[in-house]
């Protein structure tokens, strides 16, 4: 499992961040345009309060409805020790919440006739993936988009790939051949694969989506992180968002935090070698704009990220066995969970001093997304469902 390392030169206590007065480190919400709505005193005192509960640093709320970014705004602390605010220009990991952008351009790549997503992934690799016990079943695009590959990340969670402080050294590539194939040094015929056939079973995979990041480079013909930038990224002004820490300004990323005993710790920034998986830094300014897309069909500001079809499919939910009971639905990298009584399309992201979440509402061609720069805990799961929530009132 990965292993939480506190940096011990800025404890707080909660009782001190707390006793200090949460609203000297709560500042006046920033939005990222001068053209977004500003926040009503009632959504400030909701969010601000929130925070409070679950002792929260930091925090980036945002919502779009119809193509359109309405609301993107930052509370509280982007660094303590500094009393750096947060602001909606402010970049946070968003941990997991990468996968809705890797399954986003494997559905471009689908588009354009460059993949089947029923199709084996062995015609486009370069080196052999399967499951040995069912070598003559394939894997295809679908099935690692679903979590049903059969791709087990029993072993992943054996060993520490995360690197404290910097991107990782290891590429992806090595990284996935070391995991997948018989010769590699961290392979385990009985870890490595499920005992479940390809397409029979829902089984969380990172290292999965890990191999359409490599799956879409070797298609696309260059390294899926500058697709991202060039088809999504850039034509969404997306300026603050970024697959790396070391391209990621100092003084605009959201310092992470770890609450240990009732302190809050500062906590070094990971990297790791399945950055499809998860290494991406965005500002709530800058996600909001293919939340935005996301949520209306594939389109926003005149870009179509994706279209209209692909996105409905993404978005088109299974129920395959083993899928767990938190979860009403998994689409194509998209999941579904309830929130407000209503099942939603989401996905939330977790790692050291980070917790963040979306959401899409795809009838109301709404979406939200709400990041932390602390830890997952259960009242900052919470806290964050509730905000969400509270969001997507402003559709009605």
């Amino acid at each position: 499992m990965p292993v939480h390392i506190p940096n011990p030169v800025f404890p707080i206590s909660r009782r001190a961040f707390l006793g200090a007065g949460l609203s000297a480190f709560l500042l006046p919400a920033v939005a990222a345009e001068k053209n977004l709505a500003p926040p009503t005193s009632d959504l400030e005192s909701f969010i601000r309060n929130e925070m409070r509960t679950a002792n929260i640093p930091g925090l980036a709320a945002g919502f779009a409805r119809d193509g359109v970014v309405k609301f993107a705004q930052g509370y509280g602390m982007a660094d303590i020790a500094t009393r750096r605010a947060v602001t909606a220009d402010t970049m946070f990991h968003i941990a997991s919440v990468t996968k809705v952008v890797t399954a986003t351009m494997i559905m471009r790549l689908a588009e354009r006739n460059k993949l089947a997503l029923d199709e084996s992934i062995a015609a486009h690799l370069d080196f052999p993936v399967f499951n040995p016990r069912f070598r003559d079943t394939a894997i295809t695009f679908r099935q690692l988009l679903t979590h049903t590959s059969s791709i087990s990340d029993a072993r992943y969670y054996e060993i520490d790939f995360r690197q404290h402080g910097h991107d990782a050294d290891q590429p992806l590539s090595d990284f996935l051949k070391q995991y997948l194939t018989p010769d590699g040094v961290n392979y385990s015929e009985a870890k490595c694969f499920s005992t479940a056939p390809p397409a029979s079973t829902w089984h969380y995979s990172n290292v999965g989506f890990a191999l359409l990041g490599h799956l879409a480079g070797r298609i696309g013909g260059v390294d899926m992180r500058e697709q991202t930038r060039r088809d999504i990224f850039a034509p969404l002004a997306m300026d603050h968002t970024s697959w790396t820490i070391k391209d990621t300004p100092k003084l605009r990323s959201a310092e992470p935090y770890d609450l240990v005993d009732g302190a809050l710790l500062a906590v070094k920034p990971v990297g790791f070698p399945d950055w499809p998986v998860g290494m991406l830094r965005s500002s709530i300014g800058d996600f909001m704009k293919f939340i935005a897309a996301s949520a209306n069909a594939g389109h926003s500001g005149g870009v179509n990220v994706l279209g209209a079809s692909a996105m409905a499919q993404m978005l088109e939910m299974q129920t395959p066995a083993g899928l767990p009971t938190w979860l009403s639905g998994q689409g194509l990298g998209w999941m579904e969970s309830p929130l407000g009584g209503q099942a939603m399309p989401n996905h939330w992201g977790g790692d050291p001093g980070v917790f963040t979440a979306v959401y899409l509402n795809p009838v109301t061609r709404s979406g939200v997304a709400v990041f932390t720069n602390v830890s997952a805990s259960a009242e900052n799961k919470t806290a964050v469902k509730n905000i969400a929530n509270r969001l997507f009132q402003l559709a009605t």
